[in-house]
């Protein structure tokens, strides 16, 4: 069984967790961590750019110059892509990005990613984390300094307090703060040390063991 640090919100070590083996110790499958990752980034692509072609751009009805006879290349339209403020030969136009992955190959890749973190002594366990009353920076970054977290991943459980606990963590460099039910591999794996509350723990075994 693997075991994780519990901090208090003071930043001192309160003991250990013991986490299921089912979601925090498994084997790194890293073919479905970058499918994953893969398509968490196509899907946040828009693929609302567009060029306009000759058929699009305004003008270009009358031929320039007669067909032959003038010592110059023949020209149906000065909309050509090869005039200027003609039209764009093989651009972009709105297509849909996403991509669809099993729901097997994301838990897989998610409990790889959660198994690494551990296996690594990145993760940490830290109580009272989100009922943090009002917003406070200084107060965050001393608890982050005091668990050893760099560049964390803070991950709260649904409550009243979460946008306080948001508005502390966003001001830290390289920090990010999420909801449980938003957590993603790339997230994961983008920072270096992952941060939950004891919800958390009891929420991810719920859904992924």
């Amino acid at each position: 069984m693997p075991f994780v640090k519990v901090y208090e919100f003071t930043g001192e070590r309160s003991g250990e967790l013991e986490l299921s083996a089912s979601v925090f110790d498994v084997p790194v499958h890293m073919a479905a961590i970058h499918r994953v990752v893969v398509a968490h980034l196509a899907n946040c692509r828009q693929g609302t750019h567009s060029v306009k072609t000759r058929g699009d751009v305004s003008g270009g009805g009358k031929k320039p110059w007669r067909q032959k006879h003038t010592g110059r290349a023949r020209q149906g339209s000065t909309r050509s892509p090869i005039w200027i403020h003609g039209g764009v030969a093989h651009g972009p136009h709105p297509r849909d990005y996403s991509q669809k992955v099993n729901k097997k190959v994301r838990r897989l890749a998610l409990k790889s990613v959660l198994s690494d973190k551990v296996r690594e002594d990145l993760f940490a366990v830290v109580k009272g984390l989100d009922t943090i009353e009002k917003p406070s920076t200084k107060t965050m970054k001393n608890l982050l300094t005091a668990v050893g977290a760099e560049k964390p991943l803070v991950i709260y459980h649904t409550n009243a307090n979460g946008v306080n606990l948001v508005r502390s963590v966003r001001n830290l460099p390289g920090a990010n703060c999420i909801n449980v039910d938003s957590i993603n591999v790339y997230d994961i794996l983008k920072a270096k040390n992952v941060v939950v509350t004891p919800e958390v723990i009891k929420k991810i075994e719920e859904v992924y063991a």
